[in-house]
């Protein structure tokens, strides 16, 4: 039985474009997935681009500020995707963007360990239920104060702050295998 928690929808029926992008979290190390990730997130940022046309300056600057939002959200789902991955479940990350009118919709899908579930969960009750500005500034400075902290937390935080970004989430099993625990994180992005 799946569970959602915040602003999830299945409804894409009015969709104009879409792009899927899959990958194999296991196929390199992570620190070599870093620089894919980025690559891989500033193709979706120059593809989205692309269907806002116009020379104007203000459809150019329209055009920037849409590019670097989606490559920004593209990089940090990737990167969530990959870095909380249960290597051992062998599913693929997949990475989508569905244009619409007025908004555009990300999902990433990954497997997540079966002892990370509830943490993760507890921290997305805090994310939809708890103060987002007071958030960010306390994981702004525990971050500042702890360089070695692998996880910062800030890239849902800045998502929500600084694009107006609506987070939703689904955790259930995976088609191919029953034991293994898919979740479906969702951005929409107003445009």
């Amino acid at each position: 039985m799946a569970q959602v928690f915040g602003e999830f929808t299945e409804n894409f029926a009015d969709r104009s474009e879409y792009l899927v992008l899959g990958f194999s979290p296991s196929s390199l190390p992570i620190q070599l997935r870093w620089k894919t990730n980025g690559l891989s997130a500033d193709f979706l940022g120059d593809y989205v681009r692309n269907f806002f046309p116009g020379d104007t300056s203000a459809n150019l600057t329209k055009q920037a500020e849409i590019g670097s939002a989606v490559s920004f959200i593209a990089n940090e789902l990737l990167e969530n995707a990959m870095k909380y991955s249960d290597e051992s479940a062998n599913q693929p990350v997949n990475l989508e963007v569905h244009l619409f009118n007025d908004h555009l919709i990300f999902l990433s899908k990954n497997s997540v360990s079966p002892k990370a579930i509830t943490s993760f969960q507890s921290y997305i009750q805090e994310i939809i239920t708890g103060d987002i500005g007071q958030m960010y500034i306390d994981q702004v400075e525990k971050s500042v104060t702890n360089q070695e902290e692998e996880k910062s937390g800030l890239g849902y935080f800045t998502m929500i702050m600084d694009y107006d970004a609506v987070l939703g989430w689904k955790f259930e099993e995976s088609e191919n295998d029953s034991h293994v625990t898919m979740v479906t994180t969702m951005i929409q992005l107003p445009l």
